[in-house]
């Protein structure tokens, strides 16, 4: 059951999966508020470990001093944040309610549907003022069907989702363990977790972290190769596979390898037999609306691309990769010099993950006449050059800008159609618009976002804001197939347990107080504290992370000191 660092043998995986199965059964028969109770004692197992998970994080990736945050937030941050929310869902059911009722509704282009899922109550609207994030349903679906759905496998708890298989991401530390947490409580479905090699180091953290779940028998993790994946993928004792990672380990677990996988894909015989789900990345577009910016909106608005790229190295599958500016704009030529002096002036990251250095390498081939800014590549991608900055994922220190021509709807419109057709997958985009311009724009915003076929959309902020929000869907846009897959099939996160959303769209302010309200805007939020420039970025981790391990109004106050007077 404690399986450590060396990958377990086959009969110690074989145990490990009867006890899923005998703990998946206790499951099923566990009243909802004992469930609630449950996750909320992980909540407090992973407290007790958060500095020594964030600070063994550190140094897997040597995180630089200036953003050590980083591994608070993608960290215990959020797992202890999913714990309460999801807690939170299933006392609402278990009271007889719906995880939708009191949420504010809207609708979006095409006939949609939208949740107001970010912020929630006042607590959330103060810590997060300046973003908004809403769930979009796909059109035509109701509040009533919506309503009768949400809460998941909650609303039939006696009924098991079985035992399934996580294969965890190897970039960031809380992936594997939350997708074990959404499967529990979404799909009343006990896991065992196979962790990325590159987080092997996390296993002992982990194991204490998660005890209450372990004891349960409903959550097993272990270290393990290529073997050990292949082997319980094809357990029979597994219903159920959740990979996140590269859409190459999807199919040679769907298909198989080499040519013998190109042969079932072509006939239509998948190796694997019973369900996955999945998500896999792709190349995230940043698309730059035209306007009249002064040079403190060019500077900030520089530190967001910037910081959408070499977050956590550029290892992140939402990682801004593909720029798209307007050639109409007087104001290009200094956008991207403020770019190219932020990234000469943030202290060198070395790559950290496995293989990074060939995509580095591959990029240096592909476009040889890249700029080199401080370890970082800066590449204009135009008809003349290779294309691989649309079709491939660098997942490393790689930006690339592209420009097409127009200004205002007529701008937006096109780049969201090149978004669509010409680049790789639709997990996440970014749109960057000045608030005279969305003005100008009025509904046409909306209508272009309707367009832009993506799974998390970050208007004047990161997409990756609906990964860090735990009532927020993260996935790919649907519609993926396991023959194209894509960057992925269904969502996670998700913690009102809405079924089916399209996709989730969040709102930032262009600017930071006190110029936010200068320019219009009714935000009191200032930087954010996940920029890279940020000199909050650890105090503010750190402090959020301490207010999810229990959430409350005293804790609020050492927040803002941490944001304001790091």
């Amino acid at each position: 059951m404690t399986a450590g660092v060396s990958p377990p043998a086959h009969a110690e995986l074989d145990g490990m999966l009867d006890e899923l199965a005998q703990g998946v059964a206790t499951w099923t028969a566990m009243p909802l508020e004992e469930r609630a109770d449950l996750l909320l004692r992980t909540r407090t197992a992973v407290d007790k470990v958060s500095r020594r998970w964030a600070e063994v994080a550190i140094r897997i990736k040597s995180t630089p001093l200036s953003v050590r945050g980083e591994e608070w937030l993608s960290g215990p941050y959020i797992i202890m944040a999913g714990l309460t929310r999801l807690a939170k869902t299933l006392r609402v059911v278990a009271a007889g309610g719906s995880p939708v009722d009191g949420i504010r509704t809207g609708s979006a282009p095409g006939g949609r549907l939208t949740f107001k899922a970010m912020p929630l109550g006042l607590q959330e609207a103060l810590l997060f003022n300046g973003l908004a994030g809403e769930i979009w349903m796909p059109p035509g679906v109701g509040f009533g069907e919506v309503r009768a759905g949400a809460g998941l496998g909650t609303l039939t708890p006696g009924d098991s989702g079985g035992v399934g298989l996580v294969l965890g991401a190897g970039n960031a530390t809380l992936i594997g363990p939350y997708d074990v947490l959404y499967e529990l409580v979404a799909y009343n479905r006990a896991s065992i977790l196979k962790l990325n090699p590159t987080f092997r180091d996390l296993h002992g953290i982990y194991f204490e972290a998660f005890a209450p779940l372990i004891e349960a028998n409903v959550m097993r993790i272990v270290n393990g190769d290529i073997e050990t994946g292949e082997y319980l993928t094809s357990h029979p004792g597994i219903s159920h596979v959740h990979i996140t990672g590269s859409r190459a380990a999807h199919d040679a677990i769907v298909w198989g390898p080499g040519e013998e996988g190109e042969r079932r894909r072509a006939e239509g015989t998948p190796l694997l037999t019973k369900p996955i789900t999945s998500e896999l990345g792709g190349v995230s577009p940043m698309i730059v609306v035209p306007g009249k910016w002064s040079d403190a909106d060019i500077r900030y608005q520089a530190e967001h691309v910037v910081t959408q790229r070499i977050h956590n190295a550029g290892h992140n599958c939402i990682a801004g990769q593909s720029l798209i500016l307007s050639s109409s704009w007087p104001q290009r030529s200094q956008f991207l010099d403020a770019i190219r002096s932020l990234l000469d002036k943030i202290p060198p990251r070395a790559p950290w993950y496995p293989g990074s250095d060939r995509k580095m390498s591959l990029a240096e081939q592909e476009y040889p006449h890249a700029e080199h800014h401080g370890g970082r590549l800066l590449v204009q991608v135009d008809d003349s050059t290779s294309d691989a900055m649309y079709t491939t994922e660098f997942f490393s220190l790689v930006l690339g800008h592209t420009e097409l021509p127009g200004t205002g709807a007529a701008f937006l419109r096109d780049a969201v159609h090149f978004a669509n057709t010409r680049l790789d997958g639709q997990l996440g985009a970014s749109v960057i618009i000045a608030p005279r311009d969305r003005k100008d724009l009025g509904p046409r915003l909306e209508e272009s976002l309707a367009e832009l076929h993506y799974g998390a959309i970050g208007v004047n902020c990161w997409a990756a804001f609906a990964f860090l929000s735990p009532t927020l869907s993260w996935g790919a846009y649907p519609g993926n197939t396991l023959d194209d897959v894509g960057s992925g099939i269904g969502v996670v996160h998700n913690g009102l347990l809405i079924p089916n959303p399209e996709r989730s769209v969040v709102y930032g302010s262009f600017r930071p107080f006190p110029r936010s309200w200068l320019g219009g805007e009714s935000t009191i939020a200032p930087a954010s504290p996940v920029y890279v420039t940020s000199k909050s970025n650890n105090s503010a981790s750190e402090a959020l992370t301490h207010y999810a391990a229990r959430p409350g109004w005293s804790r609020i106050p050492q927040v803002f000191r941490s944001i304001l007077f790091p």
